[in-house]
Formats: structure tokens, sequence, C-alpha cells
């Protein structure tokens, strides 16, 4: 492992971290706010995320030796800030095993691997590049509202793919870390290193928190997350066992739902970082990228309190400019194998299109609708009528 270990590798697991807890941590404290969480309770999801995410992802890049990240539901956080509404917080812990149980059942049996290998890779690859392709947008977005910081982020990384491709996003990370302490803009003296503690809740079921709660966790988890996971690690070339990686997801939601970890799944966008080549020349080696990153989550678990001060010192232009670089390429390998045949292209373009739309039906997400949408497009540009 350490002879695999590289710095462009350490730097794409902070980087995804950094990605992944900028993004989306603020829907997770809206969420455990509306389930009338305390501040002791808030920092007990923290603690409870962070070290699911980090063991497991360490736990199952060492064991595969292939870059396997997991992250929290994103979209199941902003379920819970509208659904949680009138549930107490142990009918919610609840809900919350209840979700882990059907997540575990589905990995043990196989059935959601048997629905992975029904999607052809032309849609999958579309589908990932449609994920990823809102943060390259909103990187180039941010040229607009912060050219001084990102202009020069962006011609570093330019330069970097041409002299040094292993190293351009670490360049960019630097270059946007110096530009903003020059400008007084990185505020790291706000930052409360203290432990953080966790807080146990007695679980209680109901019928009613099963079905508005647990349910709906579980299509939008399934849906919207760890199928876009599962697209994003065979578009990069691996070929990970889904089921027990599921399933390991479900049993660590199972341990740590009584502490707030309400739901772990495979990582997509973030794991898009690890798999990519900046994150190291030789694809074989980029697990120490998620083994590094799975470090990072159990480090900013443990402190829990410190999360907040740590992402209000990074501007949020530089997350974003550095999110959407580091995607790039990725994206164009995606698009490039998505539209490679003929036959599956404009069915692979409808998926990338919905997906990037960040279309939402019935509580659930873009990049299910963008398979259903190309599939459906898929089989009715084949379909031939018997005779």
């Amino acid at each position: 492992m350490f002879k695999d270990l590289s710095i462009s590798a350490v730097i794409a697991g902070f980087v995804a971290v950094l990605v992944g807890f900028t993004s989306s941590v603020v829907i997770v404290f809206q969420a455990a706010a509306a389930l009338g969480a305390t501040p002791a309770q808030t920092t007990s999801w923290i603690w409870a995320l962070g070290l699911g995410m980090g063991l497991t992802s360490i736990g199952l890049s060492l064991k595969y030796r292939q870059p396997v990240l997991t992250a929290w539901s994103t979209p199941g956080a902003a379920l819970l800030v509208t659904a949680g509404v009138g549930s107490s917080m142990a009918e919610a812990t609840g809900a919350f095993i209840v979700c882990a149980a059907l997540i575990t059942v589905s990995g043990f049996t196989g059935w959601f691997e048997r629905v992975m290998n029904r999607i052809p890779q032309a849609l999958a690859a579309a589908l990932l590049a449609g994920v990823l392709a809102r943060f390259a947008i909103d990187a180039f977005l941010q040229l607009g509202l912060e050219f001084a910081l990102v202009a020069p982020m962006l011609l570093v990384y330019l330069l970097g793919r041409r002299l040094w491709p292993r190293y351009a996003v670490p360049g960019v990370l630097a270059l946007g870390v110096a530009i903003t302490a020059a400008q007084g803009r990185l505020a790291l003296g706000g930052v409360d290193w203290a432990w953080a503690v966790p807080v146990f809740t007695m679980p209680t079921f109901s019928v009613a928190a099963t079905i508005g709660i647990a349910l709906p966790l579980f299509v939008v988890t399934m849906a919207s997350q760890n199928l876009p996971g599962v697209a994003a690690q065979r578009a990069a070339g691996y070929d990970t066992p889904v089921s027990p990686v599921i399933t390991v997801t479900g049993l660590a939601t199972l341990v740590l739902a009584p502490f707030g970890g309400y739901a772990l799944n495979l990582a997509a966008i973030t794991a898009a970082i690890c798999m990519g080549r900046e994150a190291h020349a030789d694809p074989a080696r980029r697990y120490t990228a998620s083994l590094m990153a799975g470090v990072f989550y159990v480090a900013l678990g443990l402190l829990g309190g410190a999360v907040v001060g740590l992402i209000a010192a990074f501007p949020k232009a530089l997350v974003l400019a550095v999110a959407g670089f580091a995607l790039l390429g990725t994206i164009g390998a995606g698009l490039a194998a998505a539209m490679k045949d003929e036959r599956s292209r404009e069915p692979a373009l409808i998926t990338f299109l919905v997906t990037a739309s960040g279309l939402s039906l019935a509580g659930v997400g873009a990049p299910f609708w963008g398979v259903v949408a190309g599939s459906l497009a898929l089989a009715v540009q084949h379909w031939r009528a018997s005779r």
C-alpha cells in the first residue's frame, strides 16, 4: 500500500472529501434540525457519518485494491428536511434502521446488481457524465463571479495538463489556497478542534415513520446514489463486486443509525475524483486515493465540531473550481464512451441531458430518470415488430 501511495493520490483524496463535505453538509444540518436535533446530536451525526464513510472506504478499498468511496445520501438528507417534519428523533432513528435493513437485503440478495447488469455501458457512461456535468459548469460560471481567483486556477490547470498531468489538480488547489490566503479570505482561526462525542438515540418504530421516512429514504438512496455510484465504477473500468459493497454500506448504516448515520451509499461525484488519471497514472494504484479520502473522513468525523469552521474557511468559488477542473477528464471519458457506438448514441445523449438537467419527479432524482429515459429511447429505437 505504501509503495502505491503518491502525493497526487493524497491530494485527490483530500479534494474528494472537501467537495463531498462542502457540497452537501448544510443539507445534513437542515435534516437534523427538521427532526429537532440538539447541537450535541447534530455533532453526533457528523461523527457517525464521518466514521461510517471513512472506515467503509478504507476497508473496501484495501479489500478490493480498487477505488471504492462511500458517501452519505445527499438526496436522502434533502428528503428528511421535509419528510422528517413532525417526527421525533427516536422515530426517525427507527426509520433509519428499517432503511438500513432494506439496503442490506438488496445487497445480500443480489437483486440490485442484477438491475445494474441490465443497464448498457453507453447509458452508464452517459449517466456518469450527466451527474458530473453540473460541477464543471459551476466551475466555469465562477469566472464571471470570481475572475481574479478562478482564471489563474484555470490557467494553472491547462499548463499542468500539458507539463505535469499527475499534479495539475494539486497545483490548482495550491494556487487557489495561496490566492485566498493572500486576499485574507482563508479564515482558519474560527475552527473549533474539539473532539466529537457520539450521542445514542433509542429508536422507536412506527408505521407512519416507516412509510413516510424509511421507504422514501431507501428509494432515493438506491436510485439517486448507488445507481450512479456503480455507473462511475464501471465507466472508469473497475469491476468491483456490487452486492458485497452494497451489503457493507447497509450494515454500516445499521450500526451507526442510532448515532445519526441515517444512510450510507456508494459515492459517484467524489469517487470520480479518486478514479481519474489525476489521482494516479496507474489505474491499479488509484485505490490509495479513496483510501486517503477515508482517512480524511475519519478525521473529520472525530473532529465533528470543526466541520462548520473548516467549510467556512474555504471560499465557495475555490471549492467549485477545484471540483469542476478535477472532473473534466472523467466527464470527457464518459462522453467519449457514451457516444462511441452510433446505435446507442442518441439514447445515451438523452440519458446525459436528463441527468444533467437536475430533473426530480416523485421525490426521485435525475440519475434514475436519466436511465429510464435513455432505456426507453433505446427500446423504441431498436424495437422490431414481430411478423
